[in-house]
């Protein structure tokens, strides 16, 4: 039962994401709904069989505040796909101001992306146009549903239709 099952809110916003074993249990203590089932994979008792859940919804709603996706080392990787945004490479990353901190730049989602080591050294206490270099992407503010979206992609398709692919 290695697989994950996506929650829901009532209004389908993504809450959690738990294991099967727990969501069989918000299931038969009807607590959620399931929205999608894995294809072919149940879990077996000695009279009966259960399909996996993969997405459930909870049956009442509950006001969980959005603190948002933690700016951290790894998730700003995860957002650049692990690649310098000048340049492409997936070798000798680091973090790059846009706007350097010296000249007021601040360290959130919008100013920080990942950059190879030499185009950071190249670029240093400049902004990109001064520089003469243009990012592959424009930084954005990733949300959760960005993240489990990238999950999804590889472990849990049935989760796609469920999940907003919108920035914030």
């Amino acid at each position: 039962m290695e697989k994950r099952v996506l929650v829901l809110n009532l209004d389908h916003s993504p809450v959690a994401v738990v294991t099967v074993q727990k969501a069989l249990v918000l299931t038969f203590m009807d607590k959620v709904s399931c929205l999608s089932f894995y294809e072919s994979l149940v879990v077996r008792t000695v009279s009966r069989e259960f399909r996996y859940p993969a997405v459930i919804r909870l049956n009442q709603y509950k006001n969980i505040p959005y603190k948002g996706v933690l700016l951290n080392r790894t998730n700003l990787f995860r957002r650049d796909s692990n690649e310098c945004q000048y340049c492409g490479s997936k070798k000798q990353l680091t973090i790059d101001h846009i706007i350097p901190r010296s000249k007021g730049g601040k360290t959130n989602w919008t100013n920080l992306i990942t950059a190879c080591h030499r185009c950071n050294v190249i670029k240093g206490d400049k902004t990109p146009d001064q520089a003469g270099m243009l990012l592959k992407t424009e930084p954005f503010r990733p949300t959760l549903g960005f993240f489990l979206a990238e999950y999804a992609e590889r472990h849990a398709e049935e989760w796609m239709p469920f999940l907003e692919l919108r920035t914030v």
